[in-house]
Order: C-alpha cells, then structure tokens, then sequence
C-alpha cells in the first residue's frame, strides 16, 4: 500500500475517533477512561496512631446459697446475706457501679436407703423436702479507681462461689477526638516527606476521610459519580453518644441493725488489700487525607 494512502486512511480514523462523543471513544479504543486525578494531579496519604490506655471497665461476680423449707424463705435468705453487701456497694455512688442480680433455685427432695444401703433421691413433686436458692450478684466496676475496694467488700461478705474480674475498655469521646486529630497529623506528616522527596510541592486539602476509603484503589479510579452510583460513598457517620441509665432509686433508710452490719462488713474488707491493676488496651485509627500538587 502507498505511504501516502496509509496516511491518509490513519488521519482520517483519528478524526472519526475524535469527533466521536467520550463513551464512544473509550469502546472504541479498548481502555478505560483515565481517572479522575490525571487532570488534576494529587497525593493521597494514610495516616496512622497506635495508643495503649488502661481498661476503665471491669466486671465480676459472686454467688451466694440459701436454703429454705419454702422457695420464699430460700430467697429471703439469700437475699438478707446479700445486704449488707448491697448498701456497702450503693454507698459507693451509682456512677462507680452498678449491681445486678439474679436467682435460680431448685428444689431438695427427701431422700431414702435401699435394701443395699444405697441412698436415693425422690423425684416426686410431693416429696420436695426444701428448696436451694443461689443468688448470683454481678458488679459492674465505672471506676477503676474504686475496683479494689469493691472486691474486697464482695469477698468479705463471704459469698458460695466467685468468678474472676473482666477488664474492658471503653474510649471516652475525648479520646476518640485525639485519636483521630493523630492520624490527620500523620497523613501530612508523610504527605510532606513525600512530596519533598519528590521535587514537588504540595497543594491545598482535597479530601479528609477518617474511614480510609478515599485513599482505596479502587476509588481513585473511579471518574464522577453519575446519577443512581454510590452518592454517599465517602459519607461518615459519628457516633459515641451513649445513652445513660437513669439512676436507681436511692435506697431505704437502713436500720440501726443493717447500718452495723455494713460498717462491720467495711471493716473486715479494709482488712484486705486486692491488687487489681487494669490492663492495658491497645487503640489504632487511621484516617486518609488527599492533597493536592502545585
């Protein structure tokens, strides 16, 4: 074929290409549109904290057992070993802990002997000779500063059973802020380092994503969003408002008898001294910062 005639038939295909609408074009020419930061040249950057806080939670439990003629006089036992212990724990203030407690029970029935000697329980409901209470309390520690003191009260009430204390963490919104405001500073840390190593310059703020996601592959990729696509895709949602509790109802004026009963309780937990030192709890966060190049 002539060089003149190839050329020829080469222009004219670049003309009908270009005069083709964008869509068009990208069929045609086998690739994918170019994305969006070709035109306008940025630098995305993840910044990262890393943080240990001590646990400012912790949660543990006891048990104690009643038994009774009736399933009524079970549970009232249970629950007048448990008083003491109650009115001690509610003078330490409502928001350093929280009591809960609940019952199971179960019925004790007459026993006999076999010809054997063996003993043998009855299983009737009109052999029922009494009935076991087991009150289980479970004590939510707000404050840590108050846990050892709260535990030694628990263990000199002499409860049937304990379980071990659970340490947990829950981040104050204070903390969260700082965590987040971190990371930020990190992103441009390493966006500075970056660009200077580079010989360029950098540009204003384009995007603040605290979730990481402008900073994906994928996104970068992406061209503007057309109508019904992922409007929302870089939408953040705060939360960490917690709804409060209502506080309990104040306690019943105690009784000359259940006032000495506590202070005699105090005493004896005053006498011990549990080590209970919260662990500590590892915080991340990250967040993407996208900026632009001059």
């Amino acid at each position: 074929m002539p060089v003149s005639i190839a050329k020829s038939i080469l222009v004219s295909a670049g003309v009908s290409l270009l005069a083709l609408p964008a869509a068009a074009q990208t069929a045609a020419s086998g690739f994918d549109k170019a994305p969006w930061w070709v035109q306008t040249p940025v630098i995305t950057q993840v910044g990262y904290v890393r943080t240990e806080v001590p646990a400012n939670r912790a949660q543990f439990s006891a048990s104690f057992l009643a038994v009774g003629k009736t399933a009524d006089q079970a549970q009232a036992k249970a629950v007048e070993q448990t008083r003491a212990l109650t009115e001690a724990l509610r003078k330490l203030g409502p928001d350093k802990v929280q009591i809960n407690t609940g019952f199971s029970m179960r019925a004790l029935y007459e026993q006999y002997r076999d010809k054997d000697g063996n003993r043998i329980e009855n299983q009737r409901g009109d052999k029922i000779d009494s009935y076991q209470v087991t009150l289980t309390m479970t004590v939510k520690v707000l404050d840590t500063s108050i846990l050892e003191r709260a535990y030694a009260l628990v263990l000199a009430a002499s409860p049937t059973s304990t379980q071990q204390v659970y340490f947990s963490l829950e981040p104050e919104n204070e903390t969260k802020t700082w965590l987040y405001s971190e990371a930020v500073k990190d992103a441009a840390r390493r966006a500075n380092l970056a660009v200077t190593a580079a010989g360029a310059k950098l540009g204003g703020v384009k995007v603040i994503d605290p979730t990481g996601r402008a900073c994906q592959t994928d996104i970068l990729a992406r061209g503007e969003p057309k109508d019904g696509e992922d409007q929302d895709a870089y939408t953040v949602q705060v939360t960490g408002a917690r709804a409060r509790m209502a506080a309990p109802a104040p306690p019943a004026p105690m009784m000359a008898e259940s006032a000495s009963a506590v202070d005699q309780l105090e005493a004896k937990a005053a006498q011990n001294a549990f080590i209970q030192e919260p662990p500590l709890h590892t915080l991340t966060a990250q967040a993407c910062v996208v900026y632009g190049l001059n």
